[in-house]
């Protein structure tokens, strides 16, 4: 296509005359030349002119952008935008909407048009031609994004370490690949129905009837049919609930089940609140059955050393591993834990908790909702690209405590955002022996010995019903039903158990 040359000045590296020897390029100027294929842009554009209906054949991704001659970039735009509307966009048509652009530089665009369609040899080619300009853009972005690593490492910053340098860099990758996807398309239903059909047997081979991974409490495995790959969890709850308890709870069964059907999965759990220490300590406390005061006072009798002991040599091969980095981006967070993936097969992603996180790195945020929105759309695409389920902890607002009846729902997401819309499933943890505890009644000037006794007895018998009781609210559910889950919680080993019919509860209870 040599006579066809586009507008604008980008033309294939090393054309010039033979009168101007002097300014052929050298070796080293031509591996500057950034990647592209001026013919590959002039013959899809060629083939779009001269057939419409081959727009829907090519990767419904290529953006304008993707080339890298601007005009060849918005003349394809052009193109998009009358077929999108039911146009036909043809030389005549498109002339309009470049007339009197001085891009154009004076060219007569319509004759530019006409012979980019009359110089199409095979229109079936124009998928081809289509992946080839995707092909040149992605590594023109690496180039540039290589070349800006490169920059920044040979400067010395203070306030950007070296490791923060790579998880940038991982995290610009992630972002070029995630911009760039190519879209999955249209699948034949059988296909579906094959993986229903495998996912509906692993769940009949399992112990509990799952899908996903056992979260270690059976009506909470009924209702969830376990933890789903690709999924974003949200675990919400005002503070004191145990909603880090129930989290850690979660993880240590993942990682170390013995259930039939329930394989032992790698866990990373990110706790920006906790110390590795203080959950390791909520660990030994489930395992051993100690109270978690007590190993953290070191208050322990002998028998209750030993069994720690024990516990301690039990558990120290569990496949769990706890970041505790204060102030962690999102950015790094995706880094770290797509590490771990490459390297120990990961399975399921905590993070203690979502509003602790920062915005990804390098990213502006005008406010608060946004990072959080912007934050829990990041948490989704992680577990999409890592395919594990991700359990991102939240806060909730301080509205539940202004209502008589506590008990939370979805507009009581702190700064939610788009949090509620990226989750798959949304659960909150209440625990009604919480507030009762800390409304002990007054006795009021006007109450009588009679009316201030009723009153505390009505309190007291509330209190002792709701004693080690909790719920688990599921409050939404994109692949199942909503309900509330009643299991116990022992306070002193931070731990949720099933429920236990009354004459079973240990003492305490």
């Amino acid at each position: 296509m040599s006579d066809n040359q586009p507008p604008s000045s980008a033309v294939s590296a090393g054309q010039g005359g033979e009168d101007n020897i002097a300014n052929f390029p050298q070796k080293d100027q031509i591996a500057r030349v950034m990647p592209h294929n001026l013919e590959a842009e002039q013959g899809l554009l060629g083939a779009l002119i001269t057939d419409n209906s081959i727009i829907e054949e090519i990767n419904d991704g290529l953006r304008e952008d993707n080339f890298h001659d601007p005009v060849h970039g918005r003349i394809y735009a052009a193109i998009k935008s009358l077929t999108s509307r039911g146009q036909l966009a043809n030389a005549i048509t498109l002339k309009s909407y470049f007339v009197g652009d001085p891009a154009f530089d004076g060219t007569d665009i319509e004759t530019y048009l006409i012979q980019l369609s009359e110089n199409v040899l095979f229109l079936s080619e124009a998928p081809q031609y289509a992946e080839e300009i995707r092909q040149c853009f992605l590594r023109r972005e690496l180039i540039r994004l290589s070349e800006d690593v490169v920059m920044k490492a040979r400067t010395a910053n203070l306030e950007m370490t070296a490791e923060t340098q790579i998880e940038e860099a991982e995290q610009r990758l992630f972002t070029l690949a995630e911009q760039d996807q190519a879209q999955g398309g249209l699948r034949a239903f059988s296909q579906s129905l094959t993986q229903a059909i495998q996912m509906a047997d692993a769940a009949s081979k399992s112990s509990g009837g799952l899908s996903g991974v056992g979260t270690g409490l059976r009506d909470l495995n009924r209702l969830l049919g376990g933890l789903q790959r690709s999924d974003l969890i949200i675990l919400a709850g005002r503070p004191g609930m145990g909603k880090t308890a129930l989290a850690t709870n979660i993880a240590f069964h993942a990682a170390t089940t013995t259930l039939t059907g329930e394989t032992p999965q790698h866990v990373a759990f990110f706790s920006l609140e906790m110390s590795s220490e203080q959950l390791a300590n909520r660990i030994l406390s489930e395992r051993s059955g100690i109270p978690s005061e007590s190993i953290r006072r070191g208050d322990l009798t002998a028998n209750q050393f030993r069994d720690l002991v024990h516990a301690a040599g039990e558990i120290e091969t569990a496949p769990i591993f706890i970041d505790d980095t204060p102030a962690l981006s999102i950015s790094q967070l995706a880094s770290r834990a797509r590490r771990l993936k490459r390297t120990n097969d990961l399975g399921l992603i905590v993070v203690d908790y979502l509003q602790l996180l920062s915005a990804p790195l390098g990213q502006r945020v005008e406010n608060r909702v946004q990072e959080i929105s912007s934050i829990s759309r990041m948490l989704k695409s992680i577990a999409k690209e890592l395919n594990v389920p991700v359990v991102a902890l939240s806060q909730l607002s301080r509205a539940v405590e202004q209502r008589e009846d506590k008990r939370p729902n979805l507009s009581d997401l702190r700064e939610s955002g788009s949090i509620e819309q990226d989750a798959d499933v949304v659960m909150f943890v209440y625990r009604e022996e919480y507030y009762l505890s800390k409304s002990e009644p007054d006795r009021r000037d006007t109450d009588s010995d009679e009316v201030f006794n009723t009153r505390y007895e009505r309190w007291k018998e509330r209190l002792e019903k709701a004693q080690g009781r909790a719920e688990i609210i599921i409050a939404k559910q994109r692949h199942g039903p909503t309900g509330v889950i009643m299991p116990n919680f022992i306070a002193e080993q931070t731990k949720f158990v099933d429920s236990i019919a009354e004459d079973h509860l240990p003492e305490g209870f």
